[in-house]
């Protein structure tokens, strides 16, 4: 509210510095006087165009004699100057005090949409805003407990924060109220993975795939569930898929060599 009213308040000063402008009587621009190096071509080409005309019987022979003598005798007379043009000051200004007060809503805006910075940071700021923090998460869970996507998003902040048995057990309570939920197997195939649990993690993945069988995170994970089990072949056809859709996927780059390598030891 105090940006809105100091926005207003410049505004209607600038507003009021610029009425002398605006009442006062505009300049004149300055007008070079008239080039007149193409007189003879433009005359020359009048000329012709009218003896043609002549020629075709398309003018009346009073009409060429008049604008002939006109021709000549204007030919290489010096026009009078016009009145100059009135200089675009109002325009100017008018410019000048819309990209004032255009300015000035930006700035009073800015530090709210900015966001928090951090010291030395960019003005388009460092924190993100609107991302709820796991407190907030596990808040919103315990409101509203069968809420599948704050529960999704709380097993995965778990994860972010290392906290496996925590992010495990939201997305077994995810698979109790959805059970063919595909993030949530995802999630869960990973973290049994990464547990050490490679039959668990092989399937989460196949049964994610079941569901959906060109899913890159599912097609990711089985094929290296399948190479750590030394089914070379088996990996390589899945990550054959997998590299077919998931091309950008953020694993591909670590599937490439493995799958380069997998294809080698498999043998023809």
């Amino acid at each position: 509210m105090t940006f809105a009213v100091m926005a207003v308040a410049l505004a209607l000063g600038a507003w009021l510095a610029a009425r002398p402008f605006l009442a006062r009587r505009p300049a004149r621009w300055p007008l070079e006087p008239p080039d007149t190096r193409d007189d003879v071509a433009r005359a020359v080409s009048s000329l012709r165009d009218l003896e043609f005309a002549r020629a075709a019987g398309t003018i009346d022979p009073a009409d060429h004699a008049r604008l002939r003598a006109r021709l000549e005798a204007s030919a290489f007379a010096r026009p009078a100057l016009d009145r100059p043009a009135p200089a675009p000051t109002r325009t100017f200004v008018v410019a000048a005090l819309l990209a004032g007060i255009a300015a000035v809503l930006v700035v009073a805006a800015l530090p709210e949409a900015a966001g928090d910075r951090a010291p030395g940071a960019t003005i388009t700021g460092s924190v993100p805003q609107g991302a709820p923090s796991v407190a907030d998460l596990e808040a919103q869970v315990r409101e509203r407990p069968n809420d599948i996507p704050s529960r999704l998003a709380l097993a995965d902040a778990y994860r972010a924060e290392g906290r496996a048995t925590d992010a495990v057990e939201q997305y077994r309570a995810v698979l109790a109220l959805e059970g063919d939920s595909v993030p949530a197997l995802n999630g869960l195939g990973l973290l049994l993975f990464q547990s050490g649990s490679v039959d668990g993690a092989l399937v989460a993945s196949e049964r994610v795939l079941a569901l959906r069988p060109r899913d890159a995170d599912a097609l990711f994970l089985k094929g290296l569930a399948l190479y750590r089990m030394e089914d070379l072949r088996g990996a390589v056809d899945v990550w054959t898929v997998f590299l077919d859709v998931g091309e950008f996927h953020p694993a591909a780059p670590m599937v490439r060599p493995l799958y380069k390598l997998a294809r080698e030891r498999a043998g023809p």
